[in-house]
């Protein structure tokens, strides 16, 4: 019998998504001591009153959204590092922190390649524009999908039939705001802030289940930087969160670096595709009894 697998990855299971509009009280200002006659300061003439100050616009969150997409869309290849914690619980909503690496490259329009490796699984990830390929060192078995096409294309089937999503490589497709945006139920500019000493726009998005922020850069480079995703409903409310880094627009990427070869001694396996939803059956009407008024 043949094994099979399917695609729950902590590796890559995670899709872009974001939180509730966040209000925040006014802190209060201590009052001044009093002052004695002696140490007032003397009364300052009134200033000339000065043109109205118009207040800065509202900052749009999708909008940033947008140009980050756009841009990434824009460039032909790149490539990046990742440094990712995932939050799992346990009994009574304790929750432990595991971490890992990932290193992902793009050659558009038709091929992907991840590569993470951490505390609990090493896999890689890859599409040829043939076929996506996901392989275990771990367990030294892999499994492929037929998926002829572009990037969305690949992954749009292997969500639509195996469920997967794979967060951090939607980012090379070229639908990226669309997918981020879809469901959204709430959305905020927090402000400006820095990760790791680079200037940001900080994000906050709502969807139904899910609760996510992004960081990014401010700039001519709308590049994401950091990334918090947290499940709401399930107990615990874990986090997922992704710090972005080595940014790289022209790497030295050789075609056959996205195709995948078996190591000596692994296991082809099958995926284990989605089970459709089961429809209820429609109740039978009860027959009336005779003498039964209607």
């Amino acid at each position: 019998m043949s094994k099979k697998i399917s695609w729950g990855l902590c590796l890559l299971a995670v899709s872009l998504m974001v939180a509730p509009a966040v209000g925040f009280g006014q802190g209060k200002i201590p009052a001044q001591a009093p002052q004695t006659p002696a140490a007032a300061a003397p009364a300052r003439k009134a200033a000339a009153p000065g043109p109205a100050q118009t207040p800065a616009p509202a900052v749009d969150p999708k909008q940033i959204l947008q140009q980050m997409s756009d841009f990434l869309k824009n460039q032909k290849q790149f490539s990046f590092k990742a440094e990712v914690t995932n939050d799992r619980v346990y009994a009574d909503g304790r929750k432990l922190q595991y971490g890992q690496e990932i290193t992902a490259s793009f050659q558009r329009p038709d091929k992907l390649r991840l590569d993470g490796s951490g505390d609990l699984e090493s896999k890689l990830l890859m599409f040829d524009g043939k076929t996506l390929t996901l392989y275990d060192n771990y367990k030294n078995h892999y499994a492929g999908l037929d998926a002829a096409g572009d990037i969305d294309a690949a992954l749009d089937k292997a969500h639509k039939e195996y469920g997967l999503k794979v967060g951090l490589a939607e980012l090379g497709s070229n639908r990226l705001a669309e997918h981020a945006g879809q469901g959204l139920t709430n959305s905020l500019y927090v402000g400006e802030g820095q990760v790791r000493g680079v200037p940001c726009h900080h994000l906050a998005f709502d969807k139904k289940d899910v609760h996510y922020q992004l960081w990014v850069e401010a700039g001519d480079k709308p590049l994401l930087r950091k990334l918090v995703v947290t499940q709401k409903k399930l107990p615990g409310s874990p986090q997922w969160t992704a710090y972005l880094s080595d940014w790289n627009f022209s790497p030295q990427l050789a075609d056959n670096f996205f195709v995948f070869t078996p190591p000596e001694g692994a296991q082809k396996i099958k995926f284990l595709p989605v089970k459709p939803a089961k429809t209820p059956a429609p109740k039978k009407a009860k027959a009336k009894k005779e003498g039964d008024k209607s």
